[in-house]
Protein backbone atom coordinates (compact mmCIF):
# COMPACT_ATOMS: atom_id res chain seq x y z
CA UNK A 1 0.00 0.00 0.00
CA UNK A 2 1.37 3.15 -0.84
CA UNK A 3 2.27 5.88 1.87
CA UNK A 4 3.12 9.41 0.02
CA UNK A 5 3.71 12.32 1.95
CA UNK A 6 1.28 15.60 1.50
CA UNK A 7 1.88 17.27 -1.92
CA UNK A 8 -0.76 20.06 -3.72
CA UNK A 9 -2.06 17.32 -5.54
CA UNK A 10 -3.22 15.58 -2.66
CA UNK A 11 -4.22 18.45 -0.62
CA UNK A 12 -8.22 18.30 -1.49
CA UNK A 13 -8.23 14.71 -0.37
CA UNK A 14 -6.06 15.15 2.91
CA UNK A 15 -9.09 17.93 3.58
CA UNK A 16 -11.73 15.70 2.83
CA UNK A 17 -10.33 12.55 5.18
CA UNK A 18 -9.36 15.28 7.51
CA UNK A 19 -13.30 16.05 7.87
CA UNK A 20 -14.28 13.11 8.27
CA UNK A 21 -12.50 12.49 11.44
CA UNK A 22 -13.61 16.09 12.46
CA UNK A 23 -16.89 16.84 10.82
CA UNK A 24 -17.17 19.86 13.06
CA UNK A 25 -14.39 21.54 10.94
CA UNK A 26 -15.17 23.54 8.08
CA UNK A 27 -13.48 22.81 4.71
CA UNK A 28 -12.17 26.61 3.95
CA UNK A 29 -10.51 26.69 7.59
CA UNK A 30 -8.56 22.83 6.99
CA UNK A 31 -7.86 24.11 3.47
CA UNK A 32 -6.19 27.12 4.84
CA UNK A 33 -4.24 25.15 7.66
CA UNK A 34 -3.19 22.26 5.93
CA UNK A 35 -2.23 24.25 2.37
CA UNK A 36 0.37 26.16 4.93
CA UNK A 37 1.76 22.40 5.92
CA UNK A 38 3.53 22.24 2.38
CA UNK A 39 6.18 24.49 3.71
CA UNK A 40 6.62 23.85 6.90
CA UNK A 41 9.43 22.43 8.29
CA UNK A 42 8.44 21.11 11.55
CA UNK A 43 5.49 18.88 10.56
CA UNK A 44 4.07 16.72 8.00
CA UNK A 45 1.29 14.72 6.72
CA UNK A 46 1.19 11.45 4.93
CA UNK A 47 -1.42 9.65 3.32
CA UNK A 48 -2.57 6.05 2.67
CA UNK A 49 -3.20 5.12 -0.89
CA UNK A 50 -5.93 2.47 -1.73
CA UNK A 51 -6.30 1.90 -5.70
CA UNK A 52 -7.25 5.76 -6.89
CA UNK A 53 -8.73 6.53 -3.54
CA UNK A 54 -6.70 7.78 -0.21
CA UNK A 55 -8.32 6.17 2.59
CA UNK A 56 -6.03 7.43 5.92
CA UNK A 57 -4.11 10.06 6.83
CA UNK A 58 -1.58 10.37 9.95
CA UNK A 59 -0.37 14.10 10.56
CA UNK A 60 2.84 14.80 13.32
CA UNK A 61 4.36 17.78 14.72
CA UNK A 62 7.83 18.53 16.30
CA UNK A 63 6.73 19.98 19.53
CA UNK A 64 9.53 21.25 21.82
CA UNK A 65 7.22 22.35 24.46
CA UNK A 66 6.17 20.27 27.34
CA UNK A 67 4.81 17.12 25.92
CA UNK A 68 3.01 14.92 28.67
CA UNK A 69 5.28 11.78 29.60
CA UNK A 70 8.32 13.00 27.54
CA UNK A 71 11.76 12.64 28.46
CA UNK A 72 13.37 14.43 25.44
CA UNK A 73 12.64 16.93 23.46
CA UNK A 74 11.76 17.36 20.30
CA UNK A 75 9.30 15.81 20.60
CA UNK A 76 6.70 13.67 17.38
CA UNK A 77 3.00 14.40 18.50
CA UNK A 78 0.49 12.26 16.93
CA UNK A 79 -2.20 15.87 15.65
CA UNK A 80 -4.51 13.26 14.22
CA UNK A 81 -4.32 9.91 12.24
CA UNK A 82 -7.53 8.21 10.67
CA UNK A 83 -8.22 5.96 8.29
CA UNK A 84 -11.49 4.99 6.56
CA UNK A 85 -13.79 2.79 8.25
CA UNK A 86 -13.78 0.29 5.62
CA UNK A 87 -10.46 -0.24 5.63
CA UNK A 88 -9.58 -0.22 9.70
CA UNK A 89 -8.07 -3.57 11.37
CA UNK A 90 -6.03 -3.76 8.01
CA UNK A 91 -2.83 -2.49 9.40
CA UNK A 92 -3.06 0.45 7.49
CA UNK A 93 -2.57 2.78 10.46
CA UNK A 94 0.43 1.05 11.68
CA UNK A 95 1.87 1.52 8.26
CA UNK A 96 1.12 5.28 8.65
CA UNK A 97 2.21 5.21 11.85
CA UNK A 98 5.45 3.83 10.50
CA UNK A 99 5.93 6.38 8.25
CA UNK A 100 5.17 8.98 11.12
CA UNK A 101 8.23 7.40 13.04
CA UNK A 102 10.61 7.11 10.48
CA UNK A 103 10.18 10.86 9.77
CA UNK A 104 10.22 11.65 13.52
CA UNK A 105 13.93 9.66 13.59
CA UNK A 106 14.92 11.99 10.41
CA UNK A 107 14.29 15.07 12.71
CA UNK A 108 16.19 13.90 15.51
CA UNK A 109 12.99 12.50 18.07
CA UNK A 110 13.46 9.81 20.55
CA UNK A 111 9.98 9.78 21.31
CA UNK A 112 6.61 10.22 19.50
CA UNK A 113 3.51 10.95 21.57
CA UNK A 114 -0.38 11.09 20.72
CA UNK A 115 -3.45 11.68 22.50
CA UNK A 116 -7.08 10.15 22.63
CA UNK A 117 -10.58 11.01 24.17
CA UNK A 118 -10.74 9.29 27.57
CA UNK A 119 -14.05 7.54 26.14
CA UNK A 120 -12.30 6.38 22.37
CA UNK A 121 -11.40 2.83 23.67
CA UNK A 122 -10.80 1.96 20.27
CA UNK A 123 -8.21 4.79 19.87
CA UNK A 124 -6.43 3.32 23.02
CA UNK A 125 -6.13 -0.34 22.04
CA UNK A 126 -4.59 1.06 19.23
CA UNK A 127 -2.05 2.66 20.30
CA UNK A 128 -1.57 0.62 22.73
CA UNK A 129 -1.12 -2.07 20.40
CA UNK A 130 1.65 -0.37 18.64
CA UNK A 131 3.75 0.22 22.20
CA UNK A 132 2.41 3.52 22.90
CA UNK A 133 2.16 3.67 26.55
CA UNK A 134 -0.52 6.10 29.06
CA UNK A 135 1.25 8.92 30.35
CA UNK A 136 -1.45 10.39 32.03
CA UNK A 137 -4.97 10.94 32.07
CA UNK A 138 -6.87 14.51 32.17
CA UNK A 139 -9.88 16.49 32.05
CA UNK A 140 -9.82 19.87 30.28
CA UNK A 141 -11.96 22.39 31.66
CA UNK A 142 -12.77 26.19 30.48
CA UNK A 143 -14.13 29.17 32.05
CA UNK A 144 -16.14 31.77 30.15
CA UNK A 145 -15.33 34.90 31.20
Amino acid sequence: MPIQPLSPQTLPALVTLVLALWPECSFEEEWENYQRLLTARDEICYLAKEGPDYIGFIHLTLRTNYVEGASHSPVAYVEGLYVKPEFQHQGIGRLLMRAGEDWARENKCLEVASDTELDNTESLAFHQKLGFEEANRIVCLIKRL
